[in-house]
């Protein structure tokens, strides 16, 4: 199997290129920068605005698993640029030299595009390759977490000090990153039954988890007892704000996702479950959160 990645240098991609080496498929990756090599893999140089190095990317391969993406962004036309032209892009190469099998990962975001900037983009990149002519399959993941992440490790990071503070009530489906990197090379091989549907992933939790849930979890994977009170959306665009002042662009809480997060209903929807023939999580929870929150450690990142 010769696979074509967009996002291979982030959380979800570096997860895959490790699933794709325990399968001894071939991968051609894009990366902004050089690279050191890594067997199994050939690097391309570029981004999503290089269309020589996406038609380099894709040429010869048997799929295209286009994963990245813009999860932080200024303003809607960062989001635009990142998510909506450049998923574009990769498609023009897919149609013109690469391969028909096209594997877009999305957001649960996507379903909500009027609640934040990000999920407006989100939902168009999905319409965009759903007219592009591919052989289609989209995937929504929830909450992903595992090794490497760095945005649910802030919540790791507050569970030293025993106060977990979480948005206004609501439920969420999870999923690890290495259960989500084993769905997408699975979609990448897969026959005519995940063809041109759009798939919501999870841990196999019905009905997701509460917030509260979560963080009682995150407690226990650190060894810590918290308290995790719901903050008020107000509060917590305020907090948004107060980041933005703090760190500038390198702000996790922005105000567009302290829009998104104080949702209440982030849960991956039955109708949209992968086929159980096709895939099922392995990773449960609890198992998940101790391994990330040991692997957090090891690197030094606590």
């Amino acid at each position: 199997m010769k696979l074509a990645i967009t996002g291979a240098t982030g959380f979800v991609g570096q997860a895959v290129l490790d699933a794709a080496a325990d399968r001894d498929w071939h991968v051609r990756a894009l990366a902004r920068r050089a690279m050191p090599p890594r067997a199994g893999v050939d690097w391309v140089r570029g981004d999503l605005a290089d269309t020589a190095a996406l038609a380099e990317l894709v040429a010869g391969t048997d799929a295209v698993l286009h994963i990245a993406g813009v999860v932080n962004a200024a303003d809607k036309a960062g989001f635009v640029a990142g998510n909506v032209d450049g998923t574009k892009a990769v498609i023009d190469a897919a149609r013109s030299s690469g391969p028909g099998r096209f594997i877009h990962v999305s957001s649960l975001a996507a379903r909500e595009p009027a609640l934040s900037d990000y999920g407006h983009s989100k939902r168009l990149a999905e319409e965009v390759v759903q007219v592009s002519g591919l052989d289609w399959t989209i995937v929504r993941p929830p909450a992903i977490y595992g090794p490497r992440d760095t945005e649910l490790f802030e919540l790791f990071r507050a569970a030293r000090w025993r106060v977990l503070p979480m948005p206004p009530r609501g439920r969420a489906s999870y999923i690890h990153v290495e259960d989500l990197a084993r769905l997408l090379l699975e979609l990448a091989a897969s026959d005519d039954a995940a063809r041109g549907r759009i798939f919501e992933p999870d841990d196999g939790q019905p009905r997701g988890w509460s917030h509260q849930d979560i963080a009682r979890a995150i407690g226990t994977a650190m060894g810590r007892r918290v308290w995790a009170p719901s903050l008020p959306g107000r509060a917590l665009a305020g907090a948004a704000r107060f980041d933005r002042m703090l760190r500038g662009g390198k702000a996790k809480l922005t105000p567009d996702r302290a829009r998104y997060m104080a949702h209440p209903d982030w849960v991956s929807r039955p109708e949209r479950a992968v086929p159980p023939g096709l895939w099922q999580p392995q990773i449960s929870l609890a198992t998940g959160l101790a391994l990330t929150a040991q692997w957090y450690r090891d690197a030094g990142w606590l």
